[in-house]
């Protein structure tokens, strides 16, 4: 479950086939959904109109913000899920069909249009990616971007920082930590919610310690894994994580926000960043950010992290789910904490 596959990815299908399943928003739900508040149906497959292409998907990714789309009070910068309608999200796919001339039968393109089997959409909708960059495909949906971004552009991070990142073991988290490292951080600690996933951190990801924060006030962890305090905090979690940090952070830290599984668990919002006394003293920066700011980095970040994994310096962390039916109750073990790495949902061959 944790390793990406490598298996062909081809099989025949038909040019244009008939059907294909896709998953829609039951009912908006009232804190934590439920497999309920989704439905997964079997629906027609159009043919490509002139200026559109026709994708069979092979995986789409599952994220925690997914969750805050469902409830519909999200702020992130992008529309909410509808009820009754397709639910959407990154996903790559092979087109099979095109009735535009900048894509062809064959190409690998990635998307917004997951959560289902078969997508068809204006050419435009599409961006081809190279086939041969990775083992996999489905290693186009992974989030290093996101934690590059994070800890360079919003954290600013310096070579000798001690970095603290929240929910370590996760997709965006464990490539946050082994990126840090690589970028010359002196000391670099992680947050899990398991022992399982705390020996994952420290004997694969290469980090320097780790803490399950189930064991005991995570301030005093965090003050044991860092006593020289820490520089830089990758925030993947708020609440209690984010108050921690405050609290241990060295003068001029900088806290980079990706992330709020806290408030997504409990459905609701977290008590924040507490007190903001110690901000002010030791004139931390806080600093949200979303990738859409800085796609710009993308060929910078691309070419450093094919490098790292020709060399072996970088471990990337996957776990793949078989099926569109087993999505919803995937999203939801994710963000239960059920997984390590990047969560995919293999779609290839799930229809006919």
């Amino acid at each position: 479950m944790n390793s990406f596959t490598t298996s062909a990815l081809t099989p025949a299908f038909p040019v244009l086939p008939r059907t294909g399943l896709e998953t829609r928003l039951a009912a908006r739900p009232d804190g934590f959904p439920t497999p309920a508040h989704f439905r997964t149906v079997t629906t027609a497959v159009a043919a490509p109109a002139p200026g559109q292409v026709l994708v069979r998907n092979l995986f789409m990714s599952l994220d925690p913000g997914m969750l805050l789309l469902m409830s519909g009070g999200s702020h992130l910068p992008m529309p909410r899920y509808e009820v009754g309608e397709v639910m959407y999200g990154d996903a790559v796919g092979e087109v099979v069909a095109s009735a535009d001339p900048t894509l062809a039968e064959g190409d690998l393109v990635t998307h917004r249009l997951g959560w289902r089997e078969y997508a068809v959409a204006g050419a435009e909708t599409f961006r081809r990616v190279d086939e041969r960059a990775y083992p996999s495909p489905s290693m186009h949906l992974g989030f290093g971007l996101v934690a590059y971004v994070g800890l360079m552009e919003a954290a600013g991070l310096q070579p000798g920082d001690t970095v603290f990142v929240s929910s370590a073991a996760g997709a965006t988290g464990g490539l946050a930590g082994q990126i840090a490292r690589l970028k010359g951080a002196a000391r670099v600690i992680g947050s899990a919610g398991s022992p399982e996933k705390v020996a994952h951190l420290t004997g694969v990801l290469g980090f320097d310690a780790a803490f399950d924060y189930h064991d005991g006030p995570v301030v005093d962890r965090l003050h044991a894994a860092a006593p020289d305090g820490i520089d830089v905090y990758f925030d993947n979690v708020g609440g209690e994580q984010l108050r921690a940090a405050i609290e241990v952070m060295n003068v001029h830290g900088r806290i980079a926000v990706c992330g709020a599984l806290n408030r997504q668990r409990a459905g609701r919002p977290d008590d924040g960043p507490g007190d903001l006394l110690s901000v002010l003293g030791k004139r931390l920066t806080i600093r949200g950010f979303t990738l859409f700011d800085h796609l710009d980095l993308a060929p910078e970040f691309g070419a450093q992290f094919r490098g790292w994994l020709r060399e072996g310096s970088l471990v990337y962390d996957e776990t793949v789910v078989d099926g569109l039916p087993s999505a919803p109750r995937a999203l939801l073990d994710l963000v239960g904490g059920r997984y390590t790495g990047k969560t995919v949902v293999r779609l290839a061959g799930a229809a006919g």
